[in-house]
């Protein structure tokens, strides 16, 4: 039986102040919901404080993203021992977003090509995050145009099988993936439960083929793209779906809140 597991990505919202403002308030709606993980995941400049307030509760706390050395003239980057050093014990990989591929095209090429992951990328910080014994939530989804061409199915187990490469079946089995159809963040946008179900099937059968049906059945895989409370409940009650990499629903106490607690009840 695998643990639910909720996380909050806050993207670039919230000072400190505000950051502290809201694990503040979410504590005391989540401390009865004991068998689901739940992960917020501030800005870095809050991560420490965060972890502060959160320690000892049934919160844990993620970064949004990580470098794969442990230091040295990487100007802008934040390295895993860092993020232990502030608290963390997950860490964001490989988010679209990150990848620079977004629900709304807000950027031209030579502007989002800064965010620059890829799938090299995104194994190289999956197996820096687990040296330095952080949990990665490891990305995965496709455009609406690479939807539209019918290469769903194949964009996410490609995307998949990269970011896993060279890890241990023991590795895959402890960490979490995310299915976050990119033309779904931001946006509004759902993808229908039955349709989330099945390419969270096809993460899971790319794990297989991998690793082994032990492995497919322990990792936990999450939806992300517009989760909230009110179409999440139809989200969790389907078989290969054991939680949500939440947007904007995980900036409000109460929704989140709603959200583990619907996890819980599934």
């Amino acid at each position: 039986m695998r643990t639910p597991i909720l996380a909050g990505n806050w993207k670039m919202n919230k000072t400190i102040g505000e950051a502290l403002a809201l694990v503040e308030q979410l504590q005391p709606l989540v401390a009865g919901v004991t068998d689901v993980t739940i992960v917020v995941c501030p800005p870095f400049t809050a991560l420490a404080k965060v972890a502060d307030v959160v320690r000892g509760s049934n919160l844990k706390v993620g970064a949004q993203g990580v470098f794969w050395k442990e230091a040295g003239a990487y100007t802008g980057e934040v390295s895993p021992g860092m993020l232990r050093d502030a608290g963390c014990e997950y860490v964001i990989i490989g988010h679209s977003e990150r990848r620079g591929r977004f629900g709304r095209p807000e950027f031209s090429a030579s502007l989002a090509c800064v965010f620059g992951d890829n799938d090299d990328t995104v194994n190289t910080k999956a197996q820096a995050a687990l040296g330095a014994e952080l949990t990665p939530i490891v990305c995965c989804g496709e455009t609406l145009s690479e939807r539209q061409a019918g290469r769903t199915d194949e964009i996410v187990a490609g995307q998949i099988a990269a970011a896993l490469r060279e890890l241990t079946a023991e590795q895959v089995a402890g960490l979490v993936l995310a299915y976050e159809p990119v033309w779904a963040i931001g946006t509004g946008e759902v993808c229908a439960d039955d349709e989330a179900n099945r390419v969270c099937g096809v993460a899971r059968a790319t794990v297989a083929r991998q690793f082994g049906a032990a492995t497919s059945d322990a990792v936990r895989i999450q939806y992300g793209g517009s989760a909230s409370p009110k179409n999440f409940g139809g989200l969790i009650a389907q078989g290969h779906i054991d939680g949500a990499l939440v947007g904007g629903a995980s900036l409000q106490a109460d929704s989140f809140a709603a959200m583990a607690q619907a996890a819980s009840a599934g």
